[in-house]
């Protein structure tokens, strides 16, 4: 037990990181620019997502879970072909693409609290910034994410 709390909790020496970094080749440029992908998705989905009210109006209109689905797909393609409009290609399906719309039908799209939604923008940032102190756990989603976007680029 006193390993999974250090695991999830216990920073890591600047070091430690920087030779996890070389090990797993993460080059800081293209974490920058898979930030900026996911970034740039996560601000679609939230600003053209016409969704849930959460008022409790007795005409609440809810989205049905295909609706979700394919608001994200949409929200994706457009996100893929906008990078594409700058070079840069990514595949348009795959393990990041199952990823990204697990994670953000769980934590966006069917999430009750306002307050995890509104965090997810600062759930990425903080995951991508390199000058905050990382626990292994952080290094392993980190290395995860940027791992599935390094396969998926061309």
């Amino acid at each position: 037990m006193e390993n999974f709390f250090n695991w999830v909790t216990k920073p890591m020496m600047n070091e430690e990181v920087e030779v996890w970094f070389n090990m797993n080749n993460i080059i800081p440029e293209k974490a920058e620019l898979f930030y900026d992908f996911s970034l740039s998705l996560i601000q679609l989905i939230k600003t053209t997502y016409l969704g849930d009210d959460t008022s409790s109006s007795e005409t609440k209109i809810s989205m049905s879970q295909e609706d979700k689905i394919k608001h994200f797909e949409w929200c994706w393609n457009t996100t893929v072909d906008n990078f594409k409009k700058e070079n840069i290609r990514f595949n348009l399906k795959g393990e990041h693409f199952d990823y990204f719309k697990s994670f953000l039908l769980e934590i966006f799209y069917n999430q009750k609290n306002i307050n995890v939604r509104n965090s997810i923008e600062v759930f990425f940032k903080e995951l991508f910034d390199r000058d905050v102190p990382f626990t292994k756990s952080d290094l392993d989603l980190y290395t995860e994410l940027y791992k599935l976007l390094d396969k998926n680029i061309t």
